[in-house]
């Protein structure tokens, strides 16, 4: 079950993020139930130092259920829609498919997969379902890259004066973060 806060409930579609979520879960391979709760920073904070002892909020929080409740019930997902639209905002694409994004990583963390303790097993599995499911950048993928930045509005004014070429080489750069090899942290 979704469960959006009344404030976001214009944005989002909770049936379609259900639909969203049920296919995940099959694609993850979670068996029970999974209650989700799309609310904002203060929120998440709260659970974030309650559960986590970390005083400051996050984008999705993972709350498995006991071994003996798994079958009917896998567990829960909290998840800030305010900083999911930070997020989806820098990354360039919609708050449902950041949401979706985090549905998806919440989802594997209830399945047992920890991406601060493994070898890049999470990572990997993330991007394939990534692909499976129709998702933007996974997660853990964004964590090794930077942000794409905004292009500039302002133009500059063209130089009046000459000057000499500088006895330097320059040195082509490239605009794009350098990618990390898949399961390195």
């Amino acid at each position: 079950m979704i469960t959006i806060e009344p404030s976001f409930e214009a944005t989002l579609s909770p049936s379609g993020l259900t639909r969203f979520l049920n296919r995940a879960r099959l694609a993850v391979g979670v068996r029970g139930a999974v209650d989700v709760l799309l609310s904002d920073d203060p929120t998440l904070r709260q659970l974030n130092k309650s559960f986590r002892n970390k005083d400051k909020p996050t984008d999705v929080l993972s709350f498995p259920a006991p071994t003996n409740f798994a079958a009917k019930h896998a567990g829960d997902l909290a998840i800030s829609l305010e900083t999911a639209a930070r997020q989806a905002s820098a990354y360039g694409h919609s708050l449902r498919d950041e949401v979706r994004i985090l549905i998806l990583h919440g989802l594997l963390h209830l399945s047992g997969e920890d991406h601060e303790t493994d070898s890049g097993e999470m990572a990997t599995r993330e991007a394939t379902l990534r692909r499976e499911l129709r998702l933007p950048a996974t997660l853990i993928e964004r964590t090794t890259t930077t942000p794409p930045k905004k292009p500039s509005i302002t133009a500059k004014k063209p130089s009046t004066t000459r000057t000499k070429p500088s006895s330097r080489a320059a040195k082509k750069t490239s605009s794009r973060p350098k990618e990390k090899k898949r399961g390195s942290k």
